[in-house]
This record gives C-alpha cells, structure tokens and sequence, in this order.
C-alpha cells in the first residue's frame, strides 16, 4: 500500500513513548486482566467523562450487546433498523430473538419511531436502536413508545462517544447503551466496548455475566460469556482519553472543510448536521443523487483510481443479507427510505490526521466530475 492512499478512517494512535510507562506497570504488576488495577481506574474515568455512573468495560463491542440483550432477557421479537453494521442484528440471532426491521428517517438517517409504533405486535419485547453516525435517534419518542407498551430500548451507540446533547448526556437514556472502542472509531483501545447502565444492580448482573456467570470462587449462577477487557487495552483507553478532545476538534475542523468545500456541488447532499448538541464528527456521509454526472458507485470507483478509498456504508442493508431477506419486514416496499440512502450514501476520508492537503485532494477528485 502506497501512503499516498486515503482511506475513510484511520485510528488515532498516541506517540508510542507515552504508553511505555502504562506497560511497565502493567508487566510489573502481572495483572493483566481480570478486572486489574487499569482496568478499574479506566472505567472509572471513563464513567466521568460520559457523565454516567454505571460503565462495564467490555472486550468488543459486540459481545457489549450479546450481553446487554442476555441481561435484560430479551426474546421474541426485537425492532430494530436495517441501515447500521450487522453485528446490530446478528446479535439478535444470537440470542434467538427475531429482528423486526422499520424504516428510517430520511433526514437523520436514524429508525423512524412512527414506524416502531406500527410493528409492535404481543411478541415484541424491545427496540434495538443506533445513533447513526453519531447522530441521536428521537430518544424521548423511542423511549414515550417504549413505556405505553412496556418495552426495553438498548441503544447501539457504536458510533456515539464524545456526542453531547444539550439536555443532558445521550447514555442515560435506554435500559441500557452499548459503546465501541474498535480502531476505527472515534475513541478506540484497539478492539473495545462498554455496556451504560442504568443502576448499580444492572451492573453488577453485567459484570457477572461478561465473566462466565462467576458469582464467587465455587459458584456460577449463570451461562455468561468471557467478555472481560484486559489492562492493556484499559490502559491505551487511559491515555487516548486525554487526547479525544482534541480528536474531536480535529475531526470538526476537517467537516467544516469538506461543507465549505462541496455545500454548491450540484447532485451532492450533505447531510445536516444536529444544532443541538456537541457532535463527534465520526463520519462524513454525502448523498449522491441523480444530477450528479456519476452514479454513487460510479464516484466510489473513480475515487479508488485515485487512492481515495471512501465507503458505501451502510450498503447493502442489513435486510438485504441472505440470514435476514426472507424475514417479511425485510421487504424493499417496507423500507423504502433506507433502500433509497443505502444505494446513495458515500462516506468520505475523515480522520484527525487528515491533512488540510489530503483533504483538498478528495474534493478535488469530487467536483473534477
């Protein structure tokens, strides 16, 4: 791979020298994982920042939202949308509950609550809802629906850390929010997750649950699953915190390029942004519509000539999927929103390393169509 290559994202890493320290006492103290010293004091940061009380560090992100659907016993069936990454509905599959997709809305990109309302049925048990690309879902209309019909709501807010709505923080909504720390996200341990919940109790059946069901040294009280995160990853997690806010500002700086740069570009729509909370510039979604001279895959393919790697995400729908497509609310007629930005949506290059030059170059390669 050249380094003249761009891609959609690339995780930020902090200069080598300043983790060595954080190693040191990690191999010192032979605490590697098991709830170690780190580990502790990461999540206790960590539930600071979020401004949450209630954080359980997690392998993945993944095995966060296996436990958080195992946690509140959720079964039957499960709405949740079809434009996300599909661990959000494998994991329902897991845990031998049957995804029940809605529609989105065509403006937020987010699962459409008028359309939760309609699919509730007397085996539905819960709402699976993600903050795409950061953005909030319509919380309190999702959680107005919930309480009437006596739902649980898990919030896949993968793409979600360091969003701060104005009313207050986004993870103290829900039964419960699932966090990743994966590389290419805005805040990564390399691989990572965190479940938020909602009290102490909850926590606590979390904790016991991501290490095997261990309530003590001779007792299992029940089929949990090894999703601890060990201290090396709590201690990368530790020192990445003291850099997001200039990750975030970063990522803000290079947004605000690409509007400037491309909000009179005919045939392309930026997606607005929320102007009600401090948003994490995670990614950069454009829609490529019919007056474009390329079609979106079109654009995709003329931008990889030129090492510019973007991303069709989410493309195709998880609906679309041979384990979901024969599901009857994965008709293409029942999402007709979500089939219309899937086949439009490009995301462009954008990382806190990002030069203003590269930058330029993507632009460029966009409006020379």
């Amino acid at each position: 791979m050249s380094d003249d290559n761009i891609y959609v994202t690339k995780p930020f890493l902090p200069d080598l020298s300043s983790f060595m320290p954080y190693l040191e006492k990690i191999w010192q103290s032979r605490h590697l994982t098991n709830g170690g010293p780190f580990h502790q004091r990461f999540e206790a940061t960590l539930a600071d920042y979020l401004g949450v009380e209630h954080v359980s560090l997690f392998a993945n992100a993944t095995l966060g939202l296996l436990t958080a659907l195992q946690a509140l016993r959720v079964s039957g069936e499960v709405i949740t949308t079809p434009y996300s990454f599909v661990a959000t509905s494998h994991v329902l599959l897991w845990n031998r509950a049957t995804p029940v997709f809605v529609d989105i809305d065509p403006d937020t990109f987010n699962i459409d609550p008028e359309k939760i309302e309609a699919a509730i049925t007397p085996a539905t048990s819960a709402i699976l809802a993600v903050h795409v690309y950061g953005r909030p879902c319509a919380v309190d209309r999702i959680e107005e629906i919930a309480r009437r019909h006596k739902l649980r709501v898990i919030y896949d807010a993968a793409h979600a850390f360091g969003v701060r709505p104005d009313s207050g923080s986004l993870f103290r909504h829900g039964d419960m929010s699932v966090l990743s720390f994966h590389a290419t996200k805005v805040f990564n341990t390399f691989e990572g997750g965190a479940i938020i919940s909602a009290d102490a109790e909850t926590k606590l059946h979390v904790d016991r649950l991501k290490n095997f069901g261990i309530a003590d040294e001779v007792t299992v009280i029940e089929s949990g699953i090894n999703g601890k995160m060990n201290e090396f990853q709590a201690a990368l997690g530790l020192l990445q915190l003291e850099h997001i806010e200039d990750v975030i500002t970063r990522r803000r700086r290079i947004e605000d390029r690409y509007r400037r740069a491309l909000s009179d570009c005919k045939g392309i729509v930026l997606a607005r942004p929320p102007n009600d909370l401090r948003g994490n510039h995670s990614y950069f979604p454009i829609l490529v519509m019919d007056d474009f001279p390329l079609t979106r895959d079109g654009l995709y393919a003329r931008l990889a000539e030129k090492a510019i790697f973007a991303r069709r995400y989410f493309y195709p729908l998880i609906s679309e999927l041979s384990m979901y497509r024969t599901l009857p609310s994965a008709t293409p007629a029942n999402l007709a929103n979500a089939m219309r930005v899937a086949a439009r949506v490009l995301c462009l290059p954008i990382y806190p390393d990002l030069s203003d030059d590269e930058c330029d170059r993507v632009i460029d390669a966009i409006r020379a169509c």
